[in-house]
């Protein structure tokens, strides 16, 4: 059985939504998933999980616009493994991971996403050319939130 998270981690994880203007924050540790959400003044924690988090792939930015539901139907949609803050390029100042009318292959780091203070590189999940990008650097994203498609 596994360990149930402490008041002080539940309250830090609703501490850092105020900051940062999430909805809802969610985190994995073994077989432990904890998921605090606001909704008026509701938070929650999630009970541990039996299954491991398969961690889909992630996105990079260049259009800001936020991903239709078409794109979420999309083959070649990268979806948000975690909630957090997408950065395109591995430092300031250094080019984007990829940019609209790249080739990519499967495995390449096509963005960052920071979580909890861990940067967590995001690879392509399968080669092709990137056709839109829904992020930009450093905007907040959420979990399952289409980032960019690779077709």
């Amino acid at each position: 059985m596994a360990k149930l998270p402490s008041n002080k981690t539940i309250k830090d994880l609703a501490e850092l939504l105020s900051e940062t203007g999430l909805t809802e924050i969610e985190i994995e540790t073994g077989d432990m998933r904890i998921k605090v959400a606001r909704e008026g003044t509701v938070v929650s924690a999630a009970a541990p999980i039996a299954a491991p988090f398969a961690a889909p792939v992630e996105a990079v930015a260049e259009k800001p616009a936020d991903s239709t539901p078409a794109a979420a139907d999309h083959p070649g949609a990268v979806k948000s493994p975690m909630v957090g803050t997408a950065y395109i390029a591995p430092e300031p100042g250094a080019p984007n991971f990829a940019k609209v009318g790249d080739t990519v292959k499967e495995g390449q780091t096509i963005l960052i996403v920071e979580a909890m203070k861990t940067m967590n590189p995001i690879a392509a999940p399968k080669a092709g050319k990137v056709t839109q990008i829904f992020v930009k650097n450093e905007q907040p994203i959420e979990f399952d939130e289409v980032l960019m498609i690779i077709e």
